[in-house]
């Protein structure tokens, strides 16, 4: 359904002069992004860029480490280091939680063969 797209942060929905002033750039710095093979944008049918949220935060991203004085090849590993740092804290995080809901779970179940052992005499 089209109103799924809505949602979906990698749907092409921005087009570039959109997308640069969203950004408070030059439509020139989205297509040197483009043209590094950082952000690779979206070709609708006539061949016009079309960037999807995430690519906009991707250079916005981008954009900040350029201003902070980073080259682009650093800037662009840079933020693939700590996009994969994010996700290894995520499944990091989720790897607890699981833990902590085993040892509830083996909490209980010690619990439950407590209360149901005979007695010792």
């Amino acid at each position: 359904m089209a109103l799924d797209r809505l949602d979906d942060p990698d749907y092409p929905t921005v087009a570039m002069g959109q997308a640069a002033h969203l950004l408070e750039v030059e439509p020139a710095f989205l297509r040197s992004l483009d043209s590094a093979g950082v952000v690779n944008p979206h070709r609708s049918a006539g061949g016009h860029r079309r960037y999807s949220r995430n690519q906009l935060e991707q250079a916005a991203r981008l954009r900040t480490l350029l201003d902070e004085g980073h080259p682009l090849g650093s800037a662009s590993w840079i933020d693939r280091l700590r996009g994969e740092l994010a996700d290894s804290e995520d499944r990091l995080g989720a790897a607890h939680r699981e833990i902590e809901r085993l040892r509830t779970e083996l909490a209980q179940l010690q619990t439950e063969l407590g209360d149901a052992a005979p007695p010792v005499a």
